[in-house]
């Protein structure tokens, strides 16, 4: 047997004990277990909110960028096609 194949047999076994040995102590976190309206419940939801916030706002401000940017070439478009703005890609005399 190679060293690779003992390997991977090992690595099976560890998985496999790990799966039928149980172990109640890590079973569910403390939230889990603790009063939904308790205090540690409040900092977990308070947390994700608090994620999901800097999250939206990051997207939001990427959004309002993107979109400031079309507004701006769109209006760069029309002042060029309407002779407004001069060229600005003419030749080196």
């Amino acid at each position: 047997m190679t060293q690779r194949g003992f390997q991977d047999i090992l690595a099976a076994a560890a998985v496999a004990v790990a799966f039928v040995v149980p172990v109640p102590t890590a079973s569910a976190c403390a939230v889990c277990f603790s009063d939904p309206t308790g205090p540690m419940a409040q900092g977990m939801n308070m947390g994700i909110l608090t994620l999901l916030g800097v999250t939206l706002g990051v997207l939001g401000g990427i959004a309002w960028f993107l979109a400031s940017l079309v507004r701006r070439s769109a209006a760069a478009a029309r002042m060029n096609s309407a002779g407004i703005l001069p060229a600005i890609h003419k030749e080196a005399r």
